[in-house]
């Protein structure tokens, strides 16, 4: 009967611990997941704001990693670098607007007579093992800009 005992104590420790082990590895991937979808709001909230403001740019100058806008109220550059894009106002201080980042560029397109700005934007993924790519790309037509 102790022997039965002890077998059944053994299970339940083995039971318990794949219990266990599967859910700190569900807690985990849980943790992943909400800093990945936090990622994702926040590059949508930036494109948005970009958008915007190519919009309503008087003159929009690209170089090799940044864009700099000529807005009504000042001039803004959108910068990559160390993994991630900045956005300065005029002379302040460059603000990280996105972090994690792996690439950054903003093209011009010529689509059907209309000059398109097109910007890129990837994402490194929070792990290793994740299906989700983050890539999204913003188009913004600045008003006035017309193919030549």
């Amino acid at each position: 009967m102790l022997l039965e005992a002890m077998a059944y104590i053994a299970i339940l420790f083995a039971v318990l611990g794949a219990g266990f082990a599967a859910m700190y590895r569900c807690v985990g991937n849980s943790a992943l997941l909400r800093l990945s979808a936090d990622d994702i709001a926040v590059a949508m909230q930036t494109g948005e704001r970009w958008r915007s403001e190519v919009r309503s740019a008087r003159q929009i100058d690209s170089r090799d990693d940044s864009l700099r806008l000529e807005l009504p109220r000042g001039t803004v550059l959108y910068a990559f670098r160390d993994n991630a894009v900045f956005r300065q106002e005029g002379d302040g201080p460059a603000v990280r607007l996105l972090s994690n980042v792996k690439a950054s560029a903003a093209q011009l397109h010529s689509r059907q007579g209309v000059r398109v700005w097109t910007w890129e934007l990837e994402l490194n993924p929070r792990s290793k093992t994740s299906r989700i790519r983050p890539l999204f790309t913003f188009m913004a037509v600045h008003h006035g800009e017309a193919a030549q």
